[in-house]
């Protein structure tokens, strides 16, 4: 079933349609819930409430082409988890402490050496605050005045959460390569 078809049988109410769209996108979709939160327990919960609210609002959702629909669930998965965030876990996660923001040694070809999944578990553990302004800043692209909007915080702890973060995937990338030569 294409996409258009998909969203078409959606938006109609078709059943078949639903489990095909949740079967297609849920694996993606907790990715992205997964990425945000680090929990895989919290996750499932915001996977089932975006396919609550998906299902509810796919009505206004219109087709611009292959991969919109993509794009659009990710939106709202994206949004579904930063608002669990600011409602649980970022009220003290932003540290008002700068960190520098000297260039990192280029670990570009270290980090083709590392399966996906481990890095996303370097991600996932990162503290609450530092996940969540690298994911925004690196999967999302925003800039770091749209993220300080976004979490209600400086455009400068943004910065300097992005840096630590950063800093904290190199060591760890370069303690996995240490342990796997």
């Amino acid at each position: 079933m294409n996409e258009k078809d998909l969203v078409s049988g959606c938006q109609h109410g078709d059943n078949v349609c639903r489990r095909h769209l949740y079967d297609s996108y849920a694996q993606q979709m907790m990715g992205i819930c997964y990425r945000y939160t680090g929990d895989i327990q919290t996750s499932e919960d915001l996977l089932h409430d975006g396919f609550i609210k998906i299902f509810e609002v796919v009505r206004s959702f219109q087709y611009r082409g292959e991969g919109s629909l993509r794009a659009w669930m990710s939106r709202i998965f994206t949004n579904l988890s930063l608002e669990y965030l600011r409602k649980h876990c970022l009220r003290d996660a932003f540290s008002l402490e700068k960190y520098s923001e000297e260039p990192l040694v280029d670990a570009e070809q270290d980090l083709d050496r590392i399966p996906s999944a481990v890095l996303m578990q370097f991600v996932a553990e990162l503290p609450t605050g530092y996940r969540t302004v690298f994911n925004l800043n690196t999967f999302e692209e925003m800039p770091h005045k749209e993220i300080a909007q976004q979490l209600h915080i400086n455009e400068s702890s943004s910065r300097s959460q992005l840096a630590r973060a950063k800093a904290i995937l190199f060591e760890k990338v370069k303690n996995y390569i240490r342990q796997h030569e």
